[in-house]
């Protein structure tokens, strides 16, 4: 069961640009998510907005572009943009938003400052991604969370499968991401079974992995 807000009911503005906007009052993430969810559902748009006023933040949804926008005016603003492979990435990321706002979505891909850095190629977004990663913390953090996303472990408990059953050209932003941490920590890449996935990428088990996957589990 969602916790409740407190102080609560929270209230969301929803809207698509047509004027007819939906104010909702929530008492917890999963009532805001379920409101959300037929809003979304019920429309056919370019742009769905999720509005937190007294907060002064929103969420921006653009399926037909393929970008999430997250904002926040208050305190330092600040605006950041998401490339999104797969459709069924926006929802989740609206529950995340509820859950804890702006920052609930820190986790969730690869942010860039700037809309045009979405134009670049994939692998150019992953490794300019990669390379604003400096620490080992914060590497070994950043892998876990792709590997959380989409991996598993294999059955011999030896080596960490990223994008498990994904196809090459599927998440090639955090595959060329995830290829560049790999070297920065000294990983170990091992080849693939022939029977995988052409996506896949396993990596054999270390310390500091299991530590921080754990944690994702």
């Amino acid at each position: 069961m969602a916790r409740p807000y407190d102080p609560g009911p929270k209230q969301f503005v929803f809207s698509v640009g047509d004027g007819n906007d939906q104010q909702v009052s929530v008492g917890d993430p999963q009532e805001a998510y379920v409101a959300f969810s037929a809003f979304f559902r019920g429309r056919e748009s370019d742009t769905y907005t999720i509005e937190d006023e007294p907060a002064r933040q929103r969420l921006v949804l653009m399926p037909r572009l393929r970008v999430i926008s997250r904002t926040r005016d208050a305190d330092q603003p600040r605006s950041e943009h998401l490339q999104v492979d797969r459709p069924n990435r926006y929802l989740p990321s609206a529950m995340l938003f509820f859950e804890n706002g702006y920052a609930g979505l820190d986790h969730f891909g690869q942010w860039f400052a700037d809309l045009s850095d979405l134009d670049a190629s994939p692998e150019t977004r992953g490794a300019a991604r990669a390379a604003t990663i400096t620490t080992e913390a914060a590497a070994i953090e950043e892998v876990a969370r792709i590997w959380a996303d989409s991996g598993s472990v294999d059955p011999s408990d030896q080596y960490y499968v990223f994008f498990e059953s994904h196809d090459v050209d599927d998440d090639r932003a955090e595959r060329a991401e995830l290829l560049q941490l790999i070297g920065f920590l000294g990983l170990e890449r091992v080849d693939a079974p022939a029977e995988a996935a052409g996506g896949e990428v396993w990596v054999r088990t270390d310390p500091r992995l299991d530590v921080e996957c754990a944690r994702w589990s």
